[in-house]
């Protein structure tokens, strides 16, 4: 298909121009060139399209009308490229993001809720998926996840940091006991993250300079952000996660975190996109709009943990 498209292309310059060798020249290539792909053209077809003498060229009836269709082939192309380049100057088009549950429900959905507002020609598509994609064969323009992807296909920017806490529900630390050192998490059943890794390593540090790096183990394990938090409600076992996630359940004493004293290191939030030239100012404009919203989430977690 693409051979013929480029053929129809150079057949219709060459009428516009009216010789082959002047085709050529604004083509960029040869007159041997042209008049090969003229002539696998008709074989293609399998009918004339072009008149040739010493002085001149005229098309047969054939040829005008196949023209005709060629011009408007062209037009259309020009039309795409002229939508094309307008999506990438002016916030108007789809946007295709993909983010994990959890961040969808207490970061993404929030801060979209305000950018369309704003950018009323927008249309999102939000695929929801706790564990990595494939960006490009998804055609997703970006995607929200903690930690970089170490793929060259892709390229990241950090949108924020965030504290992950462990915690469980009150029921199990009755029914296991409450760990008194990191030493005693490894005696402990744990809901692992699967998109984490299995098994499960969890690093804790102190403020005295102390550090820990532990293998958890457990029976539990799921794909799935939010599943993880059920099944810790239920004393199923401890869980990692991030402050703001389980943040009402902390409150209300449904979950209770776990060594408090001690800190996971700070997760940072990357916006993951296929690698291109340029990126579409859509992309770049909800990017500024994230950061500053994810900013002022942050900022309000750790005011939040100060009280």
């Amino acid at each position: 298909m693409s051979n013929i498209l480029k053929r129809m292309a150079i057949f219709s310059k060459v009428v516009d121009c009216g010789a082959f060798s002047m085709a050529a020249k604004e083509l960029g290539i040869t007159t041997s060139a042209v008049s090969q792909h003229i002539r696998q053209l008709e074989n293609e077809l399998g009918i004339q399209l072009l008149l040739r003498s010493t002085r001149s060229l005229s098309l047969t009836e054939a040829g005008q009308c196949f023209y005709e269709d060629c011009v408007l082939m062209i037009h259309a192309a020009e039309r795409g490229q002229q939508r094309i380049a307008a999506l990438r100057g002016e916030l108007a088009g789809e946007l295709r993001v993909a983010t994990s549950t959890e961040f969808a429900t207490h970061y993404l959905v929030p801060a979209l809720q305000s950018f369309l507002d704003e950018h009323p020609r927008i249309t999102l598509r939000l695929e929801i998926h706790d564990e990595k994609i494939d960006l490009i064969g998804q055609r997703i323009d970006l995607a929200i996840r903690g930690g970089v992807l170490a793929d060259s296909s892709y390229v990241s920017t950090r949108l924020a940091r965030f504290r992950e806490v462990l915690c469980a529900s009150p029921a199990y630390l009755a029914d296991h006991g409450v760990p008194e050192s990191p030493q005693a998490l490894t005696r402990h059943q744990w809901v692992t993250f699967t998109p984490l890794g299995n098994p499960q390593f969890v690093r804790l540090n102190h403020a005295n300079g102390d550090e820990h790096r532990l293998r958890m183990t457990g029976r539990l394990f799921t794909n799935n952000g939010m599943a993880m938090k059920e099944l810790a409600l239920a004393g199923k076992g401890i869980i990692r996660n991030f402050f703001v996630n389980v943040e009402r359940e902390l409150r209300s004493g449904d979950l209770v975190e776990v060594l408090p004293e001690w800190r996971l290191p700070e997760i940072n939030c990357y916006a993951i996109m296929p690698r291109r030239d340029s990126q579409p100012l859509k992309v770049r404009r909800l990017l500024e709009h994230m950061k500053i919203h994810l900013k002022e989430k942050e900022q309000n977690s750790v005011d939040q943990l100060r009280t």
